[in-house]
């Protein structure tokens, strides 16, 4: 819990402040960036930025246990961050009417922060008719909006999860900068998008030094704006980390799966290189903590064994060596590593590298795995993920198949033109990343033509789930200049075990589809389980 992690962030401060030891710095720092991870899981991003700077500025003073205690007004600057950060937390806390009386209650749950749907708008009066159509959109999307107007007061009450900003024309100036300041101030822990930014660096960075988290190019308009938006509401649990260690000594491998652990990272420890390929094939890890000299095969040997392999290619591969030679810690890194760490390694920095270079890999990962358009999964990705899902079923398990497609898709993209099609394709998109569960499958098939599996859910559970959503969609406004276009889509449901293999469910619900848009479209049919057996 949220109270947990503060209590262990302050006591480990406080135990540095009180002895200034190296080791407790190092506890402090890695609560810090703990409690950084938990508000990224919870989606205050506000919050997390906070955290980071705080986090980055206790690395800057990392040092080496000689260096510490540091000076005394090295901990005064680092304990108004840490006091700004507490503030930022108490601030972005939801109080109750009711509970407003119950000051002596301190129980901080997950309900107790930011209003999940709670959006500014601060719209200039040029661009009042944009401001409209986003508000249209995210009203339906459930979002408390409330328009302000540009340079005037802020409301008083609850602060936002998100503040979008909708300049006037022209290049931001002092005033815009101050009043984007006002609201930093105000807001710590929102997330503050400004739309229209020029791309230019020196634009971008003013925006940013006054508290701008993200900019928006002009031409990206409100799809881009909603889709940010939207992504701050999702709720997601991300998997562990997995690090394969290559090491032959127990003392590092002990102090290595220490460090990882109380990081969150899982671990997996080989001491024989030999064994390689079989815990990569067992354990599929995001990262590889290779030890440079060890029997049978050097960590470099092994590495360039597998970047020869395509399935190993970009697999990330950290050296950890006593090897301070830097001619021989290029080649080591020419021979296809991507870091080196000398032994002995700091625990802080050995955690940072791994996240980063596990973040980064999986981003590279999931970039060839999702359409460019939705964020959805891709055709290839999609089939995939259903077979995973089809593969795990057993007498009694459920699943439910259903294709989705866009009616009249052509039409629209022959009236009003291919930027109003996408939008189109996007809200459904988002409708679907709404409405849907963590746990089903999501994909983007082709064209205006969806793919979704739903693990544990009978047919007529997944007919009336997504007969509501058929309904929602239609009423759903697509921001078209000054009009608001509407648009339906058709769907058809199959489920296990009628059909039993992916390519059964995909094709009876692909057949149950047809049916729908030959019945007058904008509706839902069932397959029906004789007449599609037929077929194969």
């Amino acid at each position: 819990m949220i109270n947990d992690r503060l209590y262990v962030l302050r006591s480990r401060w406080e135990n540095y402040v009180h002895e200034g030891s190296f080791e407790h710095f190092i506890e402090f720092t890695v609560a810090v960036n703990s409690l950084a991870e938990h508000f990224n899981r919870v989606r205050l991003p506000g919050l997390v930025r906070i955290c980071e700077g705080l986090e980055n500025a206790a690395l800057a003073r990392l040092g080496t246990p000689v260096t510490h205690p540091i000076a005394a007004h090295e901990i005064a600057v680092l304990q108004r961050q840490v006091d700004g950060l507490l503030g930022a937390v108490a601030s972005s806390r939801l109080v109750a009417p009711e509970r407003r009386a119950e000051e002596q209650s301190t129980t901080l749950t997950e309900s107790d922060w930011i209003k999940p749907r709670s959006v500014w708008l601060v719209v200039a009066r040029e661009v009042r008719d944009l401001g409209y159509a986003l508000r249209t959109q995210l009203d339906f999307f459930g979002f408390q909006t409330q328009e302000l107007i540009w340079g005037g007061q802020l409301p008083a009450g609850d602060i936002p999860l998100a503040v979008l900003f909708l300049p006037p024309p022209g290049p931001p100036n002092p005033r815009t900068h101050s009043a984007i300041a006002a609201i930093r101030e105000r807001c710590p822990a929102s997330q503050l998008i400004f739309l229209g930014a020029r791309p230019d660096i020196a634009t971008i960075v003013a925006l940013m030094r006054a508290g701008i988290d993200l900019t928006i190019p002009q031409e990206e308009g409100s799809s881009m704006v909603l889709n940010c938006v939207l992504d701050l509401v999702q709720n997601y649990e991300p998997e562990k980390y997995k690090v394969l260690v290559v090491e032959d000594s127990r003392v590092a491998v002990a102090l290595i799966q220490r460090t990882l652990a109380e990081n969150g990272i899982d671990s997996r420890a080989i001491r024989d290189p030999g064994m390689l390929l079989e815990e990569l094939e067992s354990y599929r890890p995001d990262l590889v903590l290779m030890d440079m000299y060890m029997p049978r095969f050097t960590g470099v040997e092994a590495t360039r064994v597998l970047r020869q392999m395509a399935a190993y290619h970009a697999l990330p591969i950290v050296y950890l060596s006593g090897e301070s030679d830097v001619g021989m810690q290029v080649e080591a890194l020419r021979l296809g590593g991507d870091q080196f760490l000398i032994k002995p390694f700091n625990p802080v920095l050995l955690a940072a590298v791994v996240k980063t270079k596990i973040e980064r890999f999986r981003e590279t990962q999931r970039s060839t795995k999702l359409d460019g358009l939705t964020g959805l999964f891709n055709h290839t990705a999609a089939k995939s993920r259903l077979k995973v899902m089809a593969s795990r079923l057993t007498p009694g398990s459920q699943l439910t198949v259903a294709m989705l497609d866009i009616d009249h898709f052509k039409s629209i993209n022959d009236t009003y033109g291919h930027p109003v099609g996408d939008q189109v394709i996007r809200g459904l998109a988002w409708l679907l990343k709404g409405r849907l569960r963590a746990t089903d499958l999501i994909g983007r098939y082709g064209g205006e033509e969806f793919l979704l599996a739903l693990p544990d859910v009978s047919a007529a559970q997944a007919y009336a789930v997504i007969d509501r959503i058929r309904q929602d969609f239609a009423k759903l406004p697509h921001p078209n200049q000054n009009v608001a276009l509407y648009a339906t889509f058709s769907a058809g449901v199959a489920a296990y075990p009628l059909y039993d293999t992916p390519q059964e469910l995909t094709e009876a619900a692909d057949n149950a589809l047809l049916s729908a848009k030959r019945s007058g479209r904008n509706r839902v049919e069932m397959a029906d389980a004789e007449s599609c057996r037929a077929q194969f």
